[in-house]
């Protein structure tokens, strides 16, 4: 069991590590100029009330990056603070306490660890057709990643006939993710070895 717990951990500071030293660089900068074919990097810098505020000066062009943000718009902070509270209500209801507890729990750690580590690291400049790409100065881990999974998780442990359908929609708002152009691959993989550690410790209850 600790090894399920220690090993996400590990890998989160070591991606941490790697972010910040400029050793996954490239692969990022790979990203940008190949895979990311919805991406939107001709407008500002978004805010941090973009940032909470679902769809806030949300852009439609190209259409790939319009599609990104309504299938990630769950795993925006207050929609998918909604959702998760709601599951952990019915959780409550159930009496299921320290579940609702647990879940609870992975939601507020997710996003603080997330806050906290975009305050703390901050990687080499990327950059798109010579346009320095300040958004993603501070973007590891990806928010979206983090909370696409716990509320696919959440909703999986409420509704266990959803299962595969949450499970469906959270692959497909992580690659959105990736290809809407609002996260490199490092900062996904953050994400996902992160919110492993989360799920690990909250389906114990």
């Amino acid at each position: 069991m600790r090894l399920r717990v220690g090993l996400p951990a590990a890998a989160f500071a070591a991606l941490a590590g790697l972010v910040a030293a400029g050793t996954l660089t490239r692969l990022d900068q790979w990203a940008v100029d190949h895979a990311m074919p919805g991406a939107d990097f001709g407008r500002t810098t978004s805010t941090p009330g973009e940032s909470v505020v679902p769809l806030l000066h949300a852009h439609w062009h190209p259409l790939l990056h319009g599609i990104a943000e309504i299938v990630t718009l769950p795993a925006s902070v207050l929609p998918s603070l909604a959702i998760a509270g709601a599951g952990c209500l019915v959780l409550w209801r159930r009496g299921r306490r320290p579940a609702a507890v647990a879940w609870a729990a992975a939601w507020v750690a997710g996003t603080s660890i997330e806050l906290l580590t975009k305050a703390a690291l901050t990687r080499p400049e990327l950059f798109w057709h010579g346009l320095h790409l300040a958004g993603f100065d501070s973007s590891y881990p990806s928010g979206h990643t983090i909370r696409s999974v716990l509320v696919a998780a959440t909703i999986a442990v409420v509704w266990p006939a959803a299962r595969v359908w949450v499970a469906a929609w959270a692959a497909c708002a992580v690659v959105l993710t990736e290809v809407g152009g609002f996260h490199t691959p490092s900062d996904i993989a953050g994400g996902l070895v992160l919110t492993a550690l989360l799920v690990e410790l909250a389906r114990r209850y």
